[in-house]
């Protein structure tokens, strides 16, 4: 389903290369063939993935803020690319109540920044935006939401991520259309996986807690997400540009997420991963906490019927698999063989 004749010698523009997905797709990229130039600030936790896979020696790796327009338009147009991904973002619903006009500068006005300078691109024909399963409005209720569902968000950050979208569609109709380029927005779940070290997200916080030897403290044990491993929405994205770089009927949003069974809630994960870890355990957080959505769902059958898309790792899989890498890592294990050898795998299951 990934074809590797597509992507060999594409010459892709990655922002936010050095986070946890960036590395990871960076990889991918670097794989199958591509000439990626990546923009990003410095990897934004210490240890990163973008370190201990030595990212930087397969990429093109530019450091820069998505905000520094001049910079960023010396750094795009530059390097011409055929596809941008659009990654880079301030991630964190936590962290944007305590930033929250950080968080809209970087989510908002970045996104625009990167739309309105990859319009100078002569080469250009696909654009992907990733946003996020928050960006929808979330009014509590058990549904699963649809891409056509009212943009919103509660918090700074998912509200700021529902006007990314509003940004990406207005961009989309008043300049990309006439130029013949193709713009999709895509929404993944909460990704999991090896070598995501960001502080305030569960398997991360869960991973720390068991090296330390600590309970885990969990804030809403009972709030249920749609867990999927990072190369499940990150095979949709490579899927999408596919069809989108010759066809601009798929310029739209786009959900990616895990099926109906792997949508659970923080205890099921918590016993799931303790099950792997000797004398482990996790208690309540007891202090007050600001306000996250309870309950959230991705309804994926768009994905299903017009990309042929569909989740290949199950949960208990993809947990294992973070166990097996995160004990890997600690015993200094080649990291950058490690993520391909993942890679190269999952590729395999896609084809079965």
């Amino acid at each position: 389903m990934i074809d590797q004749k597509f992507w060999s010698g594409k010459r892709v523009f990655l922002t936010g290369h050095t986070g946890f997905k960036g590395s990871w797709l960076s990889l991918w990229l670097n794989h199958l063939g591509s000439s990626v130039r990546g923009y990003a600030l410095d990897p934004p936790t210490s240890p990163s993935l973008f370190d201990a896979a030595k990212i930087s020696k397969l990429i093109d790796s530019k450091i820069g803020d998505i905000r520094d327009q001049d910079f960023l338009h010396d750094s795009m147009v530059n390097f011409n690319p055929d596809i941008v991904i659009h990654m880079a973002a301030q991630p964190l619903v936590r962290i944007s109540y305590d930033e929250p006009i950080e968080t809209y500068e970087v989510n908002v006005m970045g996104t625009a920044k990167v739309l309105e300078v990859a319009r100078n691109c002569p080469n250009l024909k696909a654009i992907i935006n990733i946003t996020t399963d928050k960006c929808y409005e979330n009014v509590g209720f058990d549904k699963s939401y649809i891409e056509t569902d009212p943009m919103g968000g509660f918090d700074p950050y998912s509200s700021s991520k529902g006007c990314a979208e509003l940004v990406t569609a207005s961009y989309r109709r008043s300049f990309f259309n006439d130029l013949g380029i193709g713009v999709a927005s895509v929404r993944a779940g909460n990704v999991i996986g090896g070598g995501d070290w960001a502080s305030d997200r569960l398997i991360p916080d869960i991973l720390r807690s068991f090296d330390l030897k600590q309970a885990v403290i969990v804030r809403n044990p009972n709030s249920t997400r749609p867990w999927q491993h990072v190369l499940e929405p990150l095979s949709g994205y490579l899927l999408l540009a596919q069809r989108l770089y010759n066809n601009k009927l798929y310029s739209e949003g786009w959900n990616f997420g895990p099926d109906e069974k792997d949508v659970k809630p923080v205890h099921w994960i918590l016993d799931k991963m303790i099950a792997y870890w000797p004398n482990a355990c996790w208690e309540l957080d007891k202090n007050s906490n600001p306000h996250e959505a309870n309950f959230l769902k991705l309804n994926i059958s768009k994905a299903r019927s017009k990309l042929d898309w569909r989740p290949i790792w199950e949960l208990d899989r993809a947990l294992e698999r973070i166990i097996n890498w995160h004990k890997a890592w600690k015993n200094n294990e080649d990291i950058q063989l490690l993520c391909l050898a993942e890679i190269k795998e999952y590729m395999k299951d896609m084809n079965k």
